[in-house]
């Protein structure tokens, strides 16, 4: 199989990365319990990863090929590595910042990275789309085993126990072996080689003229609220299933893989539901399921009981079924991913790559620490109740956003032109 090795270090990378940004709910749970940490202030964790991904997703649009595609994935395999590694020897609140502003950094550089990879691995669209839909499944596969990986170091019989740091041992082993992976993989880049390496400005000045147009401006909007309610969620299910269910702290986050197995589950009926549905009554019916969720899910956290959680067996039937919303919000994110990109010229789907990191990013950031304020100020259930606000917005938008989009195409093509 040609360009096999590559492929192997792709999907490794994104594996990896899968595990270490959605480790953040884990941490935030842990950080509270070993560092004595307030939810509140436990929250700055995701803007530590998520600023650091917007930051480094705007400068990298202009600098990538200059640096070489390779070359920024094992930059971006180095950083982690010696951050994993520094974390069980420092094992300070300051250390886990550092941390995920380092895996933020190195994600926006994989992610760049890996997607313009794609490209020069295969021969056709067919192939292309294959292999994305295998890196995505497997990011997903990553998440999931990140649940369980985390809550095989947590010691349940003494919650203030920094033993679960020493997972990062073993996630730094596997990034240096993703790094020699990748450096004895070869991979021609010889023809974006060709390209200037003079037009720093030009991504960014593309990019601000795109973000003007009123479509794109809708679309980052409802991009931004998406993934507000849903880092909101993911982010804090591990303290919810600890401080209001009462579930051990391990099995607080193997509970929360249900979310991302409901997650992946959702993407995939909605690619075999959107090829015959029109894709805004499919969003908003499942945005009014969600509502409903939160609205019949969350009352079953009240009057528990006082019997002693053990295990997935007599866990409260609120801890399976509050994650199933994953199932109904899945396919948002994609689907309007995908209405925005096929509005555009194939020239400008690299800057609004950008757009979409960077506007997601900040709304990870505002929903973690948004849910952390209220999750210390008023408790969990109120945390998620919130969730009913931004997705009475996210409606607004989506119906906005299907208007624009069917009538300003020709406006988009003919924007940022040179």
């Amino acid at each position: 199989m040609n360009n096999w090795k590559i492929k192997v270090s792709i999907f490794i990378n994104y594996f990896l990365f899968a595990i270490l940004l959605n480790s953040v709910g884990a941490v935030i749970l842990q950080v509270q319990n070993t560092y004595g940490i307030s939810e509140s202030s436990a929250s700055i964790l995701e803007a530590f990863k998520d600023l650091s991904i917007a930051a480094v997703s705007f400068l990298v649009a202009s600098f990538i090929v200059r640096i070489g595609y390779k070359n920024s994935m094992l930059i971006a395999l180095g950083i982690v590595s010696i951050t994993c590694l520094m974390m069980p020897f420092l094992n300070q609140f300051w250390m886990t910042k550092l941390l995920f502003a380092s895996i933020g950094t190195s994600f926006a550089l994989i992610k760049v990275s890996v997607y313009a990879t794609i490209g020069l691995i295969t021969k056709d669209k067919n192939e292309h789309i294959s292999l994305m839909n295998f890196i995505e499944s497997f990011f997903m596969i990553g998440v999931l085993t990140g649940s369980f990986v985390f809550s095989a170091f947590i010691d349940d019989l003494n919650p203030q126990s920094s033993a679960w740091v020493n997972v990062y041992y073993l996630l730094a082993g596997l990034a240096v072996f993703a790094f020699i992976l990748l450096l004895t993989s070869p991979l021609d880049e010889s023809s974006i080689k060709k390209e200037s390496t003079e037009n720093t400005l030009g991504g960014f000045n593309e990019m601000l003229r795109l973000v003007i147009v009123p479509v794109v401006l809708v679309f980052v909007a409802s991009a931004f609220i998406y993934v507000l309610i849903e880092q909101s969620i993911m982010s804090w299910l591990p303290t919810f299933n600890s401080k209001v269910l009462h579930l051990p702290a391990s099995l607080s986050i193997q509970m929360a893989s249900i979310l991302a197995a409901s997650t992946a589950i959702g993407r995939f009926l909605a690619g075999i539901v959107l090829q015959k549905i029109k894709w805004l009554f499919v969003l908003l019916t499942c945005v009014v399921l969600a509502g409903i969720l939160v609205t019949v899910a969350l009352p079953l956290a009240k009057n528990l009981g006082n019997e002693v959680i053990t295990g997935w067996g007599n866990a409260p039937i609120v801890a399976f079924i509050f994650p199933m919303i994953g199932l109904v919000i899945a396919p948002i994110y994609p689907a309007i991913n995908s209405v925005i990109l096929s509005s555009l010229p194939n020239r400008q789907h690299g800057v609004m790559s950008g757009l979409i990191v960077i506007f997601s990013a900040l709304g990870g950031t505002t929903g973690s620490l948004i849910t952390g304020h209220i999750f210390e100020a008023y408790g969990g259930e109120s945390a998620f109740y919130f969730s009913l606000i931004p997705l009475t917005i996210l409606i607004v938008c989506l119906i906005v956003f299907n208007k624009l989009s069917n009538s300003e195409k020709v406006e988009l093509n003919n924007t940022g032109g040179h």
